[in-house]
């Protein structure tokens, strides 16, 4: 039987993920309140942000600063998540 969440992200009820997505509390909360498609949009925000800002994932001062961008986008809390500042997509001039 599917799993059923009321997303944050998607301000209604969806599918929800098969497991935590992240580890400890946070990976939990994400369990309990994003669905797959909330996730998946923040996957696609991530890779922007990483790109944007050349993070790596390696290091801990990047990892700290990715949570924060998660727990922008995904429970609006902060400043952090959204858009990064001057990014144009693949085209736009």
């Amino acid at each position: 039987m599917t799993r059923v969440v009321n997303c944050v992200v998607l301000n209604r009820e969806a599918e929800g993920l098969e497991t935590p997505p992240y580890p400890g509390e946070l990976g939990q909360r994400i369990f309990q309140s994003v669905s797959k498609e909330g996730w998946d949009q923040w996957l696609e925000r991530l890779i922007m942000i990483m790109n944007e800002d050349s993070l790596n994932t390696g290091d801990p001062r990047n990892q700290k600063l990715i949570e924060q961008h998660m727990l922008g986008f995904l429970f609006k809390e902060g400043d952090s998540g959204g858009i990064p500042q001057g990014f144009q997509p693949p085209g736009a001039k």
